[in-house]
């Protein structure tokens, strides 16, 4: 049978099982029946399930992108499709399918010749973990709440109260995200100093350029060698002359850490309370410290000093189930529990 031959009930159906919204959009060019079938009063239905084949869990999404302070973030929302509506859960999926190349460098980073790339399941529960770490800083790490509001009983108990909405597993693969977070973070937007160092040996290892770190606290004065708003730009990133290790008379790579220890520590809570994407963009368009300085400059004066409360949070929740923390993320580092499981041999 020729394919404009084809019933359009069967080729709803064959639009309905393609896996990615690009797949729809290509097949949907194959010939003119096709393109009548998708712009027909199906469209929605089609771009709606292409997108839950590709990004889903997109209820999860749904419940992020329709947060506002009007209603506590664990009541689940229930609002009808639209285009708009698909636009939004794309832009949120891309960003996760990011996170999806980032995760296998970060979890097995130390065992790595056990990594792996990651199961179609795998990525799911990373999208899933992914959305909902997401909505909990869309919901709670922003400039109406400050540092001394956050042992607040009542809004300890909206944070827990969106938290109970998970079962124990998914709380595990929500801690496992936030850990490949906490280490982008850690070593690729804000490294300590050791690690500067560390990488700078590395590089390095005949040179006898010494280092200089900053002694200053948090966020520096202003420098020289990066200009104002340059992490807008992409095209700093994508050059190969933006190492931040390589020394030069206009810059120092000691300038990049971030501090030792309980300095950094505290660095790194600040910096979790950013979502996912800030987080990304700051991964691909921030190299240099500077770009970040300037990034969290512009999120207000309630950011600094104001760690994020999720793992606080969980621990509660954990709590509260009459289990303990410390089993939780030694399950996830042993691969019982988390977004990838180590396979058993019987």
């Amino acid at each position: 049978m020729h394919i404009e031959l084809l019933p359009s009930e069967l080729v709803t159906d064959i639009f309905l099982a393609l896996p990615t919204i690009s797949s729809v959009i290509a097949f949907s060019s194959t010939c003119h029946h096709f393109r009548q079938v998708f712009t027909s009063s199906k469209r929605l239905l089609i771009l709606s399930q292409a997108a839950e084949n590709e990004f889903g869990p997109t209820q999860d999404i749904i419940q992020m992108v329709t947060h506002n302070a009007s209603q506590p973030a664990h009541l689940r929302r229930t609002v009808p499709l639209s285009f708009a509506l698909i636009r939004s859960i794309v832009k949120v999926g891309r960003v996760a399918t990011k996170w999806e190349a980032v995760y296998p460098s970060k979890k097995w980073k130390s065992d790595f010749e056990n990594r792996r790339s990651i199961s179609d399941d795998e990525r799911l529960r990373l999208r899933r973990a992914l959305y909902r770490l997401w909505l909990f800083s869309r919901a709670f790490h922003d400039g109406t709440t400050l540092r001394w509001m956050r042992s607040i009983p009542t809004l300890q108990h909206e944070r827990t109260l969106l938290l109970r909405n998970f079962n124990s597993v998914e709380l595990a693969e929500m801690l496992d995200v936030h850990n490949m977070l906490r280490d982008t973070i850690s070593n690729n937007i804000c490294p300590s100093n050791g690690t500067v160092n560390r990488k700078f040996q590395k590089r390095f290892p005949n040179s006898n350029h010494q280092l200089i770190f900053n002694t200053h606290l948090n966020f520096p004065p202003p420098s020289s060698f990066v200009q104002d708003g340059a992490y807008h730009c992409s095209e700093v990133a994508a050059s190969k002359w933006h190492n931040k290790y390589v020394p030069t008379a206009n810059h120092e790579p000691g300038a990049e850490g971030w501090g030792d220890d309980i300095l950094h520590y505290y660095v790194i809570e600040d910096m979790l309370k950013l979502d996912p994407e800030q987080l990304m963009f700051l991964k691909e368009n921030a190299p240099f410290k500077r770009q970040v300085e300037d990034y969290i400059r512009s999120q207000g004066d309630w950011f600094d000093n104001n760690g994020e409360t999720f793992v606080q949070t969980l621990q509660q929740v954990i709590q509260d189930r009459g289990q303990e923390m410390d089993e939780l993320k030694d399950a996830i580092e042993d691969g019982e529990l988390g977004v990838a499981l180590e396979e058993r041999v019987v």
